[in-house]
């Protein structure tokens, strides 16, 4: 036996999902499958360099981001750091994946030149500003508002997922703009320790990580998160039908996430659903209303303001008024339209009630999206 015929018959090692990886991010990353997850949420330490406390005006101490995980060397330790865990990142991605990763003014652009000089393909900038930010106390600078995340794909060619309708959905039929106003943890969201203490300087809004997911995922598809912190990635992808992995070295953040984790409870299958762009329904011809007996030749089709009507032929088209084409064809000559929807335009007669012609159509196409799903 070659080594390629051993390669070859090697058994795929099965992905940890919905777990939480203990450990360092960059060790656990490369000991998983090459090519097997769909989207990285990545939430690395930002490297605040922060130099002694921070006080508000009344003297209180503020809870800022002071922790050992945060405290690098100075920037080429960071740099070096980033460009291991990137790659580690970039090489478990699948080729059509994608990766989300967020940061502050102190770190985003260095992550942002590794993303390029790594080959990812940056998408797009989003400014997430927090609608209730913390203010600057010292009065020296700007109120920082708002974090940084950078979207990119693994390559310049990659065919990654994007739900344009949903998030269009989501931001009340407006196409979804890269500024996105959401507040930071406060109240019953964010996690507390046991002595009444943030659980994480640096938890994440669920709104935000909703946002990423339903946008640039589908259901079951598996999403990774290498800072996974007190887990709200996890939370919500359970949430939302996803799968996800998660990495965290520290013991007291896999602990909470564990818990917040155990709580949460998958949405059914209807409700995870997303709208989806039309260009990405399957065609459905008019004659495959036709052949399978849906409509039969002959039979009558009436405007949606029950002015006009048409007859069905055995081809597929329609004749009206002397007027034959397709069901968009007909409709648009006799409206006087430059253009016509035929599917929604036209109807038929069932029990004295008038149903669009486009109910027809999505049955086909939820008989074909069942197939699909039916193993061989």
């Amino acid at each position: 036996m070659t080594r390629s015929d051993t390669k070859s018959r090697a058994v795929a090692r099965p992905l940890p999902l919905n777990q939480i990886l203990a450990g360092d991010c960059i060790d656990v990353m490369n000991a998983l499958p090459e090519n097997s997850v769909d989207l990285i949420f990545a939430d690395p330490p930002y490297n605040l360099q922060l130099k002694g406390e921070l006080h508000r005006p009344d003297n209180s101490r503020v809870d800022a981001v002071d922790d050992h995980w945060d405290q690098f060397s100075g920037f080429a330790a960071y740099d070096q750091f980033t460009r291991a865990w990137m790659a580690a990142a970039r090489r478990i991605l699948k080729p059509d994946g994608a990766i989300w990763v967020i940061g502050s003014y102190h770190n985003i652009f260095r992550v942002g030149a590794e993303l390029q000089n790594q080959g990812f393909w940056i998408l797009n900038d989003v400014v997430w500003r927090k609608a209730n930010p913390m203010p600057n106390f010292r009065g020296k600078r700007l109120t920082n508002a708002h974090e940084t995340m950078i979207w990119a794909s693994k390559s310049e060619g990659a065919k990654y997922t994007f739900n344009y309708e949903a998030l269009k959905s989501l931001n009340e039929g407006v196409q979804m703009r890269s500024d996105w106003v959401l507040p930071i943890c406060t109240g019953g969201e964010r996690l507390k320790d046991a002595a009444g203490a943030k659980a994480h300087p640096t938890q994440k809004p669920e709104a935000l990580l909703h946002r990423v997911i339903v946008g640039s995922t589908n259901p079951g598809d598996v999403v990774l998160d290498p800072f996974f912190g007190t887990g709200t990635t996890g939370a919500v992808a359970k949430m939302l039908g996803r799968d996800f992995i998660g990495i965290e070295r520290e013991e007291a953040y896999r602990a909470v996430a564990e818990k917040r984790i155990s709580r949460i409870r998958k949405f059914d299958a209807e409700a995870i659903a997303t709208t989806k762009a039309k260009r990405a329904e399957p065609r459905v011809p008019f004659g495959q209303v036709i052949e399978r007996g849906m409509l039969r030749p002959g039979e009558e089709l009436y405007s949606m303001n029950n002015r006009h009507k048409a007859k069905v032929r055995a081809d597929g088209s329609l004749i009206g008024n002397d007027v034959k084409g397709s069901i968009h064809q007909v409709g648009a000559a006799l409206e006087g339209a430059p253009s016509c929807n035929g599917w929604t335009y036209w109807h038929f007669r069932r029990e004295g009630r008038m149903v669009p012609i486009d109910i027809l159509r999505q049955q086909i196409r939820a008989e074909m999206e069942a197939d699909e799903g039916r193993p061989n």
